[in-house]
């Protein structure tokens, strides 16, 4: 049987197969999607991508109605892959820092779309013999002709188990080595998710890199693209090897002459604010200002609460009544709650009303907690928001505060 999730079905040109993704594995929705073609005639099927370690996404055929072309996650980037469906052989067309969203055919070229971490969206035509990109909307172009924008670096950094991790370093725009920067520590969310080459309006790295911030952004343990086994190491583990990477990544960046290891923040949304409500139970001083947004403060609640509670079955590895199932009893043990009573760093916390799948009462656990304790605390709550902060006038207020509170806390 196929227990797993099954989407995008996309006909043959021909109309007598059918090619759709599937993840292999029941009740978890961070599987790695693989290609099946189901021949309608003899009703056999056949996975296409049995070695490829990666995600496809964005079916669409060449011309020649044998090959299909598709974004892939791979080392923290997207890319557009090519596959020729006869053969199975799978050929990277592009490489770069950069993330593809989508890929379409026209005529001898690819149109697609990009972004990169100092870029917003753009279309692109593409060779898809080289993958040579070509730009030709320049929506942008206007305003990014007029600023001086970050720099961005790849590091690969030893983990305290010995793996090497790939973190992306922003730096502010002019970076002069010979100064002192304050610099952010950022925690990706899912847990399971990209940390690639994204533009966000929200969590920008440009803009906080341009309000001289260092960004030190790791692909900690759990983060797609990296391989399924790296995606895999976070399930029932989310307070383990994750943590320890995301503290191993400021501990090697804080040693460089540029970083000022007075002046460290750590943030991120929903397992990235997670993270931060465990970090700041557990940074040992390191830190000087923390900002969560829709993050878990409470597993155990946030287990009957949740509007995914599958995702929770597992993440966790069982419920919290479960006291003779270990691996749950372990998951619940690191909830951030447990170790509050060490909290003493100042902390913004940011929740939407409407945001269900980790509801706003984790805001408001976690806030309250900070305000017993007389940790310097604020709460920026929105009663029109989800797990996003979508309307534009609530994003100009979410950047104001966020850039104000970090300001406060690093650049005394």
């Amino acid at each position: 049987g196929m227990p797993g999730y099954d989407k995008a079905p996309l006909f043959s040109p021909d109309g007598k197969q059918l090619f759709w993704l599937s993840m292999e594995r029941a009740g978890f929705e961070a599987d790695r999607y693989r290609l099946f073609r189901l021949d309608l005639a003899s009703g056999e099927k056949e996975c296409l991508t049995p070695e490829f370690d990666h995600s496809p996404s964005g079916l669409t055929w060449g011309h020649d109605g044998n090959t299909l072309y598709f974004v892939a996650g791979v080392m923290a980037t997207f890319q557009i892959f090519r596959l020729d469906v006869p053969t199975g052989m799978i050929t990277a067309v592009t490489s770069g820092d950069h993330d593809y969203h989508s890929v379409a055919v026209a005529g001898d070229r690819l149109i697609a779309t990009r972004v990169d971490m100092t870029k917003p969206e753009e279309i692109y035509s593409v060779d898809p013999a080289t993958g040579e990109a070509t730009e030709i909307s320049f929506e942008n172009k206007h305003i990014l002709d007029r600023l001086a924008m970050p720099s961005v670096e790849k590091r690969w950094i030893t983990t305290t188990d010995n793996k090497q991790m790939l973190t992306w370093v922003i730096y502010p725009p002019h970076f002069d080595s010979t100064q002192s920067y304050p610099a952010l520590l950022y925690c990706e969310g899912g847990p399971q998710s990209a940390l690639s080459q994204f533009w966000s309006y929200r969590w920008n790295f440009s803009q906080m890199a341009s309000n001289g911030y260092i960004v030190v952004a790791p692909n900690r343990r759990g983060v797609t693209t990296m391989g399924q086994e790296w995606t895999d190491q976070i399930s029932k583990d989310n307070s383990g090897q994750a943590m320890q990477d995301l503290l191993r990544a400021i501990d090697v960046m804080k040693e460089e002459p540029f970083i000022d290891e007075d002046r460290l923040g750590a943030i991120g949304a929903s397992f990235g604010g997670f993270s931060v409500f465990w970090l700041a139970g557990n940074h040992e001083g390191r830190f000087k200002a923390f900002i969560a947004h829709c993050g878990v403060f409470n597993s155990e609640m946030e287990y009957m609460t949740t509007d995914e509670m599958f995702f929770d079955n597992w993440e966790k590895g069982g419920a919290p009544w479960e006291r003779d199932n270990p691996v749950a009893m372990r998951s619940y043990a690191g909830s951030p709650h447990n170790f509050v009573r060490n909290w003493d760093t100042p902390i913004l916390i940011i929740h939407g009303e409407h945001d269900y799948r980790i509801p706003y009462t984790q805001a408001l656990a976690a806030f309250n907690s900070a305000q017993l304790l007389g940790v310097p605390s604020k709460l920026l709550f929105f009663p029109s928001e989800t797990h996003w902060v979508l309307s534009p006038q609530n994003g100009i207020l979410w950047q104001r505060e966020f850039k104000g509170w970090l300001d406060r806390w690093l650049k005394k």
